[in-house]
C-alpha cells in the first residue's frame, strides 16, 4: 500500500483518484507521519439479469386459477 502525507495529496488528488481507479490499491493518508485516513477504490457493481431478478420476492396466498368473483356477479354473462 502506497503511503502520502496530507500535503502532498492535496497538491495531487485528482491525479491520485486516477490512479487508485485505475490500479485498485489503496492509498494510505498521513498527517505528521501518523496515518490519518485511507484512499480505496469502490467495490465493482456487478451486472445483474433481468430475468428472475425478482425471484423470490412474491408470496402466492389462496387459489391463482380461479375467478376472484362468482361467474352470476358478471355483467357480461347476464
Amino acid at each position: 500500500m502506497d503511503t502520502i502525507n496530507a500535503a502532498k495529496f492535496k497538491a495531487t488528488c485528482l491525479s491520485l483518484l486516477d490512479q487508485v481507479k485505475r490500479t485498485g490499491q489503496p492509498i494510505r493518508i498521513t498527517k505528521r507521519g501518523k496515518p490519518v485516513a485511507q484512499l480505496s477504490p469502490l467495490p465493482r457493481a456487478g451486472k445483474r439479469a433481468i430475468l428472475g431478478c425478482m425471484e423470490g420476492t412474491a408470496k402466492i396466498v389462496g387459489d391463482i386459477e380461479s375467478p376472484a368473483t362468482k361467474a352470476s356477479d358478471w355483467k357480461v354473462l347476464r
